[in-house]
């Protein structure tokens, strides 16, 4: 099982850590001025785009809007934001991360389905780190195989959440809809990508 290296800074809690993986929880690990500042640029300036995908016989919309920034040398430059946010939570994971994944949940009735991330586009050992900007959302994370366990975290703004490569193995995470009044959140998902092999011949 790979490693998650421990924070320096901030509190952290260990919501997992056994041999299906490891999950931590770490609040504030951006001070909410700042956090703040960093969800009103990436509204405004990151290009949102509304998604469709096929649900049994029809074609839905993707209750949330969605975003992606490579941060390879090769990708063009992210937003400022995106950039002093992957060297904070390079700092607090020891990891150089090469691809970020935003959503913008507009209020309660966006969310996202309990999933794991596909481990064939993630690199084996490097965990995923999300970090949350704006409303506290609750996400719900879930075993896929016995013993059952489930466990509920609010992600408030400035925190950061780190699980480990082994969980997308066993547990599945999703930010379910509520009817509470709520307010909008950003998330950033911090993955470290394999590199794509090229389709088009050498020479």
């Amino acid at each position: 099982m790979s490693q998650l290296p421990l924070f320096a800074g901030p509190p952290e809690s260990v919501l997992v850590d056994d041999a299906r993986g490891r999950i931590v929880y770490t609040a504030a690990l951006v001070p909410d001025e700042l956090a703040g500042d960093w969800f009103a640029e990436l509204r405004d300036a990151v290009p949102w785009k509304a998604q469709r995908r096929h649900m049994y016989d029809r074609e839905v919309d993707v209750p949330r809007l969605q975003a992606h920034v490579g941060l390879s040398a090769d990708d063009d430059p992210p937003p400022a934001a995106v950039r002093a946010a992957k060297r904070r939570v390079g700092a607090a994971t020891g990891v150089s991360f090469n691809s970020v994944g935003l959503n913008f949940y507009r209020d309660g009735r966006d969310s996202v389905a309990p999933h794991s991330d596909r481990t064939d586009e993630i690199v084996p050992g490097f965990p995923i780190a999300l970090l949350s900007l704006g409303a506290t959302r609750r996400m719900t994370i879930r075993a896929t195989s016995a013993p059952a366990r489930v466990i509920h975290v609010d992600l408030a703004a400035g925190s950061l959440l780190v699980m480990s490569y082994e969980t997308q193995l066993h547990y599945t995470h999703g930010i379910p809809k509520t009817r509470e009044p709520v307010g909008p959140r950003i998330s950033l998902a911090f993955r470290v990508r394999a590199p794509r092999v090229s389709s088009e011949p050498a020479g």
